[in-house]
């Protein structure tokens, strides 16, 4: 199989497990108050009232945090049925359908946030899904992204048994209910971001149970 359908497989596959999960994902919430108190951050540095973008919003968890702070909320998500719970919460002016590879917004956003989602990005999307961020905010606008991070030796092991499939170092598919993972270098991942138009304003990480999480405060330069 050569790598483009297999990461479109990938892709169908993620949106797919996220849609026969939607109706209870909240119900089995993994650890994520660490995300939580820096969505309050990201929101607390933004003047009110302010536009944000949840992209890769999910079921929409985070949008009584933004609204409760006096933003004006917009989600978007490629699972229909995320999109489903995120809808039915009453609280977001729009919720849309489009994959971060597909934003197309036009410096309309004073923050974006992205949570727990890049880990679904492969490294072709990267530049192409940052790019968009970029675009989607006005230039001075903040973006708040949390970029998943696990132990080297674990994504040693999954490149060994990659078998047939046409992945890479870094991509983690073996025993991944929700399809693919990708975990880029620190310095990868910087480099794309730096290509795109941001600068680091806050960098922090965090540690969960076997895995942990890079957060990052984004500022948009002028284009």
């Amino acid at each position: 199989m050569d790598r483009s359908t297999w990461l479109s497989e990938r892709r169908a596959a993620v949106a797919a497990a996220y849609d026969a999960e939607a109706a209870i994902y909240d119900e089995h919430e993994y650890p994520s108050e660490t995300q939580r108190e820096w969505v309050r951050r990201f929101v607390s540095l933004l003047a009110t009232p302010a536009r944000v973008l949840d992209a890769a919003c999910g079921t929409g968890k985070y949008f009584p945090i933004l609204a409760a702070a006096g933003a004006h909320v917009v989600g978007v998500d490629g699972s229909a049925g995320m999109l489903e719970q995120a809808r039915a919460r009453g609280v977001a002016e729009s919720v849309e359908r489009v994959a971060l590879q597909d934003l197309a917004f036009d410096h309309e956003f004073d923050g974006v946030l992205i949570v727990d989602a890049m880990e679904h990005v492969p490294p072709e999307d990267w530049p192409t899904v940052v790019t968009n961020l970029h675009r989607a905010i006005r230039s001075g606008g903040l973006v708040y992204i949390s970029l998943e991070e696990i132990d080297r030796a674990e994504i040693d092991r999954a490149y060994e048994r990659r078998g047939p499939a046409p992945s890479i170092l870094g991509e983690v598919v073996e025993g991944d209910t929700a399809g693919y993972h990708y975990y880029p270098s620190r310095g990868r991942a910087l480099g794309w971001i730096s290509a795109a138009g941001f600068t680091v304003v806050v960098e922090e990480a965090s540690r969960e149970q076997t895995w942990g999480y890079r957060h990052l405060l984004l500022r948009a330069t002028a284009e």
